[in-house]
């Protein structure tokens, strides 16, 4: 797994097997995005699907691009594509190769990859989070969601590597300099989630919904340049796992997904 950029300017993940290729929203352009790839050493020809989470710009942005880009089969619910229709340019149609409609609680396989979409509360029209299932592996990636369901936190169990927003510290958010009406939407539980509630599900250690600390990875994602920095995102994070008991310890490698730089090619 590359996670090529993570953040509210744009998101892009490639998940890689032997034989397939999937990536995960497209909100950098083509240039960004091949910029991106050449950093990590991986020169792509061609992708089996692209997914996208929901509407916003920041995730589906650079969408037309890829398709063109890499002529892949869009995998998408009804609902989002009928938003991104009327948010994204007459191109967009154009350049579709194929659509595939998936739906939330619904698995459906790409190749080899099992995956799973789950509904996530956020302020788009039908978004979702995905895990990711091949060769015994498991991969969880859920951003863009203002608190933690317990239908979330139980896809989240039993990953080898798991992506979770940790979006902002509140009190940064409240006197930072956006309006009041987007920082109400940032808290409201459609927004997006704070360093305390990712440390909060971090710490829970209930056998059914809590975090089982299981991952090889953990990755913190989706942060605000303006209302987070990564040092407190980390600390807040690292303060939660340490408050689990020795027996529920983490032993994995804490990360910090970042909106300019590609992080490392993780390998479950």
């Amino acid at each position: 797994m590359s996670i090529l950029a993570s953040g509210s300017s744009g998101n892009l993940t490639l998940l890689e097997t032997e034989r397939t290729r999937i990536l995960v929203d497209a909100g950098l352009g083509k240039r960004e995005a091949l910029a991106r790839l050449a950093a990590l050493e991986r020169d792509i020809d061609h992708l089996d699907a692209i997914l996208i989470t929901h509407e916003h710009d920041d995730h589906c942005g650079g969408l037309p691009q890829m398709l063109a880009l890499w002529k892949a089969p869009l995998y998408v619910t009804e609902r989002t594509l009928d938003k991104l229709r009327q948010v994204l340019p007459e191109t967009f149609g154009k350049r579709l190769h194929g659509v595939e409609s998936i739906q939330a609680g619904k698995c459906f396989s790409i190749k080899e990859i099992d995956i799973q979409a789950f509904l996530v509360p956020h302020d788009a029209v039908d978004p979702v989070a995905f895990t990711f299932r091949s060769n015994g592996s498991k991969v969880a990636i859920c951003t863009d969601l203002g608190y933690m369901p317990n239908h979330v936190k139980v896809h989240l169990r039993e990953s080898d590597c798991l992506v979770l927003e940790s979006n902002h510290e509140p009190e940064m958010l409240k006197v930072g300099p956006y309006p009041w009406s987007v920082k109400q939407r940032i808290l409201g539980q459609n927004g997006h989630l704070s360093n305390h509630t990712v440390g909060e599900y971090l710490a829970d250690t209930d056998a059914t919904i809590g975090f089982d600390a299981k991952a090889r990875y953990l990755v913190l994602a989706h942060l605000s340049e303006e209302n987070n920095n990564p040092d407190t995102a980390l600390i807040t994070a690292q303060e939660a796992l340490r408050r689990r008991p020795a027996e529920a310890a983490f032993a994995g490698e804490l990360l910090i997904a970042s909106q300019h730089t590609p992080l490392k090619a993780l390998e479950v």
